[in-house]
């Protein structure tokens, strides 16, 4: 079997490593514009303020590993274009120009994304800065050594963490929003009061409902960003605005969503059953609403590249969807994420309400101990778990993973309020945070009139007789 992968970056090197390592027969071409592969982008902020010395420590596989194992590596070589009909693609080389035809049996497209970027005037490649790969970090990096007021165009969690690292170096830092809150897509309100004004203790400008529309370079070379509402010109900008799936190549070609990322089933083929499609360029099935989305996170492209090398040989198996759970560290305090927000549950029509822990992770008469504050957000109805958003000092951000896997499993409040977690003093109460939360969950609900449990050896039911 011949199979081409398009791309290199998650997706596509675990796809390749997979394939080798079980079906070491197989012809394997792998075609990536760039001579660095597997770079880990969430490291950059890291680099940035020197907390790691050096940006190939988040490489985890090279071309030459690659070749070891057997694959047929093409990296500085761009795709042009993809004919699904005749199983070929068009392949530039760009070190020599030299243009080829490849055939496939099998095509993985693992192309990742690209930043929407808001629209350039007379802008200088120097003023206005990308950070999405390797090459680009460095560029970041080199750049902002002498530029001494830079703007953050994007507050989700490239940009919040953009604007953390170069605070700590002591730049000065605006960091542009065009919603009303940092980390809309992963923070309620409140949650996202916090982090920002943690941000603001810092010294950092954060400009809510400001939308970036246009970038405008000047003759000292600075950069001025316009907004619908004012102007502001600093030193340097960087774009964190969001991704766009890369498609074109199979545009017209087989079935993408609204946003122009590849629709693909539970065993990661496109419309075509020859193609299979995996990382930033492709939907997912996000488990909280049951629907398809589009959630560019690393975790989902290793997964979906996993899914691939498998099921490309006939292997069952199926995606499992997603939670998109996440965290990030923002100065002294963790945050952690899951699921939906009690708002985007109340936009998708959910019947959603959210409960509250505020206290600490362990016993107060322990030598130290630090607040806690966590959202749970559920659905009234089903009484099932949607979401969950950690926030303290102390290091919670796998709470997260252990919701995440509650909401995978459709678990209730209910379940959450008495599943069996370890009790120590030194870690946390006889009831676990998460149990403390979901009791909050279960109390809210029969403060309102709701039905309430009754446990049987079956699990947990609706007692219509207990109100």
């Amino acid at each position: 079997m011949k199979v081409v992968i398009i791309g290199a970056t998650h997706a596509g090197t675990l796809a390749a490593q997979e394939i080798l390592k079980y079906h070491p027969e197989t012809e394997i071409t792998i075609y990536e514009r760039y001579d660095n592969f597997s770079f880990y982008s969430c490291g950059i902020s890291l680099y940035l303020d020197g907390e790691v010395n050096q940006l190939e420590d988040f490489v985890y596989a090279t071309p030459g590993e690659l070749r070891e194992m057997g694959a047929d590596v093409k990296d500085k070589h761009d795709v042009m274009q993809v004919d699904a009909k005749a199983k070929t693609v068009l392949v530039a080389n760009m070190k020599t120009g030299d243009v080829f035809t490849d055939h496939y049996d099998k095509l993985v497209m693992a192309t990742g994304s690209s930043i929407d970027m808001p629209a350039m005037f007379d802008i200088d490649r120097s003023q206005v800065l990308l950070c999405k790969n390797y090459q680009e970090a460095k560029e970041i990096y080199n750049a902002s050594k002498n530029k001494k007021h830079i703007a953050i165009i994007g507050g989700g969690y490239a940009g919040t963490e953009f604007a953390e690292s170069f605070a700590k170096i002591g730049h000065d830092v605006h960091l542009f929003q065009s919603h009303d809150r940092i980390l809309n897509n992963y923070l309620d309100k409140d949650a996202s009061d916090r982090a920002t004004a943690l941000l603001e203790e810092h010294g950092i400008h954060v400009h809510l409902n400001q939308k970036v529309t246009a970038l405008i370079g000047n003759t000292d070379g600075s950069v001025t960003l316009r907004t619908p509402t004012d102007e502001f010109t600093l030193d340097i900008a960087i774009t964190s605005t969001g991704f766009i799936p890369n498609t074109n190549l199979l545009k017209d070609q087989v079935t993408l969503s609204s946003n122009g990322a590849l629709v693909i089933n539970d065993h990661m083929q496109t419309s075509d059953p020859d193609i299979y499609a995996a990382g930033d360029c492709a939907i997912v099935r996000f488990n909280p609403t049951g629907q398809q989305d589009y959630t560019p996170l690393a975790s989902n492209a290793l997964r979906q590249g996993f899914l691939v090398a498998h099921n490309i040989f006939g292997d069952n198996y199926p995606y499992m969807g997603t939670q998109a759970t996440s965290a990030i560290k923002l100065f002294d305090h963790c945050l952690a994420t899951t699921g939906l927000t009690l708002d985007r549950a109340l936009s998708k029509g959910l019947n959603a309400k959210k409960a509250v822990y505020e206290g600490t992770w362990r016993p107060t008469y322990m030598p130290t101990t630090d607040a806690l504050t966590i959202n749970l957000i559920y659905d009234q109805d089903s009484r099932r778990i949607l979401g969950a958003q950690f926030w303290s000092k102390h290091e919670i951000t796998q709470s997260a993973n252990a919701v995440s896997i509650a909401i995978q499993n459709n678990n209730t409040i209910d379940d959450l309020a008495l599943v069996d977690m370890l009790f120590q003093p030194n870690f946390d109460f006889p009831f676990n945070y998460l149990n403390l939360v979901a009791q909050n969950a279960v109390e809210q609900e029969r403060q309102a009139g709701h039905k309430t449990p009754r446990f049987t050896a079956l699990g947990y039911k609706a007692d219509e007789e207990n109100n």
